[in-house]
């Protein structure tokens, strides 16, 4: 199981997305059954019940088996929020957690869900600029089945931009993560804040105070409790990856996780990614620094306070769109898009405790463009499950899953 993405024995789902009206009832839609074993890709194909057009997929686990949600769009500019459970007969029938027309809906800041005590969120516009829009929240007490509003994350009025949010499970409910765009408005810049949450949303606190726009932030919990990485940007322009983590009552300093020395003048909308377990850390990124576009990982063993050093993923001009699990062996896997010709390649590659990595793995071939979104990653036990965005189909781009064994990504010889 991935463990910055599960609370053991909470059962309840806290999701986030994108959504400023109210909900409808859910379709009716057959399960769909998994796709038979492929030889050729190392894996079976188990696309989710998505229909065409649909995007921003994200995978997490939760009760013991894989959950995927994304949005589906709807007639006259509108769309919906379906989350769906993977058991052992295909997807369950998607469950509608929101539906209407003030839906910011985009490639990179995509819903998300996390397994809680009990508790929900979206994203929501709060007036008719672009980036006008808060993280709403609605709470499940029946496993997501329903959903009931329970107020806004951020605590704040400004019609500027709120999201990119994630989540680390903490005792008796999640520690959420986001960026904040509040002092954006008086001509400051975008920050990092934090809240808990519980069966109430619990005041915000500012981690960073000068953070990159629009890369997305990524959290896991580990042993002195949550961690949370994100592209931070320095006052020379330097937008390399950070983190900040929990250390007994408060929190550490904010700090680099590696040192690229990235100078870039705008965002690149290409956030880090963590996974945590006890002391063991793994971080995976994506870096343009010294004009030579990379994906690479590292490692740490206490807790998130320092890491190792990198182990190149992919030196070959990559897109990023990075994401990591820990495999349970005391190393990682790491997922991206990479470039292959005129379009894009999802791969996997295996690191072990000791930073070397084993041969790439080829899961899926699509574009290379910003429709292709993020492939998502994640683990339970020895399976590793990605969705991503297949941006081939004529009739529209489709969701696309697979469920890998962990033991066909090729350890370091």
């Amino acid at each position: 199981m991935r463990s910055s993405r599960a609370a053991a024995g909470l059962g309840l789902v806290l999701l986030v997305g994108v959504f400023a009206a109210g909900c409808d009832e859910a379709p009716t839609v057959e399960p769909s059954a998994p796709f038979p074993e492929s030889a050729a890709q190392g894996g079976r194909r188990i696309d989710p019940p998505a229909a065409a057009g649909s995007l921003a997929p994200n995978l997490t686990t939760a009760g013991g088996a894989p959950l995927l949600s994304w949005l589906e769009p709807l007639a006259d500019g509108r769309h919906r929020l379906l989350v769906s459970r993977l058991d052992g007969s295909g997807w369950a029938a998607p469950v509608t957690v929101a539906e209407g027309a003030g839906f910011f809906a985009n490639w990179a800041d995509l819903p998300a869900v996390a397994e809680s005590g009990d508790g929900s969120h979206w994203l929501a516009k709060t007036a008719d600029d672009t980036y006008a829009y808060s993280i709403f929240l609605a709470r499940s007490v029946d496993s997501g089945a329903s959903w009931a509003a329970l107020g806004r994350l951020n605590d704040d009025g400004t019609h500027t931009e709120h999201g990119f949010v994630s989540y680390a499970a903490e005792p008796g409910g999640l520690r959420a993560f986001w960026l904040d765009g509040r002092e954006m408005a008086a001509g400051g810049a975008m920050g990092l804040r934090t809240a808990r949450i519980t069966d109430t949303v619990g005041a915000s606190e500012v981690l960073d105070d000068r953070v990159c726009e629009c890369c997305a932030t990524d959290a896991a919990s580990g042993a002195s409790g949550p961690l949370v990485v994100y592209r931070n940007r320095g006052e020379a322009e330097v937008r390399d990856t950070w983190v900040v983590r929990r250390d007994g009552e408060g929190w550490a300093a904010p700090a680099p996780a590696v040192v690229d020395g990235w100078v870039i003048g705008g965002c690149p909308v290409n956030g880090p990614a963590v996974d945590a377990d006890g002391e063991l850390a793994a971080v995976a990124w994506f870096t343009g620094a010294g004009d030579s576009p990379r994906v690479q990982t590292a490692l740490s063993t206490d807790g998130g306070a320092t890491f190792g050093p990198p182990t190149m993923i992919d030196a070959k001009a990559p897109a990023g769109r990075v994401d990591v699990v820990l495999d349970g062996a005391g190393g990682a896997v790491v997922s991206w898009l990479a470039v292959a010709g005129a379009g894009g390649s999802v791969r996997l590659r295996r690191v072990s405790a000791d930073g070397r990595a084993g041969e790439p793995v080829e899961v899926a071939v699509t574009g290379a463009s910003r429709a292709s979104g993020f492939p998502r990653l994640a683990r339970l036990g020895g399976t590793l499950y990605l969705a991503w965005v297949d941006t081939a189909p004529e009739e529209g781009h489709r969701i696309r899953a697979r469920a890998v064994p962990l033991a066909r990504v090729p350890s370091p010889s």
